[in-house]
């Protein structure tokens, strides 16, 4: 299997292990055929995106133990589908991005200009 790849074309990095995330629950923004929600964008969530998301219908705050979903709060890292991620940037509630987690299928959907200015500041600094 190819080794899947970030928006910057490198080694795709974790976007979290605790909560574990990813739509193969691996902690990566991994994407395959079955993916059909495109979980491809990793986000460190906000309250205000929680209640956004939330507001569409997609509760991403109540523990769903059926699903080992521990709901998820403020400051978790959490790997979205982008179309909801970019509904939210629409809307200017868009959380902020650990790009070199988000997996390089977003850029068929995003720009990488937009994603950047979404762009983590840690991930300035490194």
């Amino acid at each position: 299997m190819e080794e899947a790849k970030n928006v910057f074309g490198k080694k795709l990095m974790t976007c979290s292990t605790a909560p574990l995330t990813g739509f193969f629950r691996d902690g990566c923004c991994q994407t395959g055929a079955t993916d059909t929600g495109t979980h491809t964008v990793c986000a460190r969530m906000t309250q205000e995106f929680l209640d956004f998301t939330k507001s569409k219908g997609n509760d991403l705050t109540t523990p769903r133990p059926e699903w080992n979903f521990p709901g998820l709060k403020a400051g978790d890292f959490w790997c979205l589908c982008v179309l909801r991620w970019l509904e939210a940037h629409v809307h200017e509630c868009a959380p902020s991005l650990r790009l070199e987690a988000c997996h390089i299928k977003t850029l068929e959907y995003v720009p990488l200009s937009t994603l950047l200015e979404y762009q983590l500041e840690e991930e300035h600094a490194a």
